[in-house]
C-alpha cells in the first residue's frame, strides 16, 4: 500500500474513533461528519495534513458520497461550517478539501477550551443541488 494511501486510511480511521461518524442521507447523497480533539491524531498524521495538534483544537471532518454504501463514490462539495460553544461564542471553521486517490474529504479546526461542548452547523453544497444543512453537538474533554 502506498505510504500516502496508508496515511489517508489511518487519518480516516482515527477520525472515526471517538463516536463514529454522524451521517445523513439526502436523495442519493450521504453526508458523513464528525469532530474530535486534534490531539487524537499522531504527530505524523497531523503534520501530513497540516492539522494543529493542541488540547485547544477540535478537528472537524466532512465527506460526501453518492450511491449506496459499498458502491458509493466521493462527491466534491462546498462545505461551510460554524462552531458555537455553550457560552454562545460562534467561530467560523475554515474548511479545506483533502484529496488522496479516490478519497475526498473536508477538514477544519475549531477552538475548544478545556471541557467544552461545541455545536457544529454545516451547510454542504453539491453542484446542481440545493444546500444540505445539518447540525451536531460534540463534547470535548481535556487530555
Amino acid at each position: 500500500m502506498r505510504m500516502k494511501t496508508w496515511i489517508a486510511a489511518a487519518l480516516l480511521f482515527a477520525l472515526s474513533l471517538p463516536a463514529g461518524a454522524n451521517s445523513m442521507r439526502v436523495g442519493d447523497l450521504y453526508v458523513y461528519y464528525n469532530a474530535l480533539p486534534s490531539t487524537q491524531l499522531t504527530p505524523e498524521i497531523a503534520r501530513q495534513y497540516g492539522v494543529t495538534r493542541s488540547a485547544n483544537r477540535a478537528l472537524l471532518n466532512v465527506s460526501v458520497r453518492r450511491g449506496e454504501p459499498g458502491a458509493d463514490v466521493a462527491v466534491p462539495a462546498k462545505v461551510l461550517a460554524v462552531a458555537t460553544n455553550l457560552a454562545g461564542q460562534r467561530n467560523g471553521v475554515e474548511m479545506r478539501e483533502v484529496r488522496d486517490g479516490e478519497a475526498l474529504y473536508y477538514l477544519g479546526e475549531a477552538p475548544v477550551n478545556g471541557q467544552d461542548t461545541l455545536t457544529f452547523e454545516l451547510e454542504i453544497t453539491v453542484q446542481g443541488q440545493a444546500p444540505i444543512k445539518t447540525a451536531f453537538r460534540q463534547e470535548f474533554f481535556p487530555q
